[in-house]
């Protein structure tokens, strides 16, 4: 999905007003999407156009993301306009602005065929999203409150069996084990994609956003845990000062540290001190299954 944004950007930033600045904030490492690219293309032109008319003649931002996260049937049907026929991982695209905002009443019928409102500038082409967003068995949510603008959120199926080329270089490609690993990360979108990556290595996960949710969570389920795969730059504790907790409660504890960091640096900023190993951010499925299989048992 961020490949086709970026392939995008020239003729988003040519198609909307020039007091428009354009931000992207795009996430790495997300599983593929099965799309129709110039359908999903017309979704992204149509919120686009859409965020730039809500702004208006005056200077305002337009911010476009992607992110994955989990969907329960909760928070779809208490959150969502379109509600995705299936829960799981979803890749979502979000395009927030800055302009005039919708009331209620506007929002409950901007996907009518044919309604517009001036004010508001959102007449253009939403019953048309609404239509492939069905389509593509995905989900959407607006956001809105007058004068503070407005987010739509579209959420797309993520892929998360895609078939990775073979490297028959590396070993374990087919291991898979048994265990609970205790992921530690304060972003949604890497905790969402590792938990789906460790499930698929047969891995029982118990998931935390911070250090310090971190900690408790080891100490109450110390006896169960077998690995902690722990980010280093989180708030509230870090990584570093999660780890010197959890060996304070179990010397022994085995940890894998992920950064955004060069595995080389994380491993010789903490050589000596016990670490099972090292990950750089974003990282696949086989190198974690590459890591894992020398740390956890093997399931058969």
């Amino acid at each position: 999905l961020g490949n086709l944004i970026e392939e995008m950007l020239h003729m988003l930033k040519t198609s909307i007003s020039k007091k428009c600045l354009l931000n992207l904030h795009l996430e790495k490492g997300l599983f593929p999407v099965q799309i129709d690219p110039a359908q999903v293309r017309q979704v992204m032109m149509n919120l686009v156009i859409n965020a730039s008319e809500a702004i208006g003649e005056r200077s305002g931002v337009i911010t476009i993301s992607t992110g994955a996260m989990e969907c329960n049937d909760d928070y779809v049907e208490r959150t969502y306009t379109i509600t995705p026929p299936t829960r799981g991982l979803f890749v979502y695209l979000e395009v927030s602005d800055t302009g005039c905002g919708m009331t209620r009443e506007t929002m409950a019928r901007v996907f009518e065929p044919f309604y517009t409102s001036k004010f508001t500038g959102r007449g253009l082409g939403l019953s048309a999203v609404l239509g492939i967003v069905r389509a593509h068995e995905g989900g959407l949510k607006i956001y809105s409150e007058p004068d503070k603008g407005t987010t739509f959120k579209v959420l797309f199926p993520a892929v998360t069996d895609a078939v990775e080329l073979p490297n028959h270089g590396e070993s374990g490609d087919h291991w898979t084990g048994e265990g609970t690993v205790l992921l530690v990360d304060d972003e949604e979108t890497v905790r969402s994609i590792s938990k789906k990556l460790l499930s698929k290595l047969g891995l029982t996960v118990l998931t935390a956003e911070d250090g310090k949710q971190a900690v408790t969570l080891y100490e109450k389920h110390l006896a169960e845990i077998d690995l902690v795969l722990l980010d280093l730059t989180m708030p509230h504790m870090n990584g570093e000062e999660a780890y010197r907790a959890m060996r304070a409660l179990d010397p022994d504890v085995k940890v894998v540290l992920a950064s955004g960091y060069s595995e080389s640096d994380i491993a010789s900023r903490f050589a000596g001190k016990g670490l099972v190993g090292c990950l750089q951010k974003p990282y696949t499925l086989r190198k974690l299954r590459n890591l894992l299989s020398g740390a956890l048992p093997d399931a058969s």
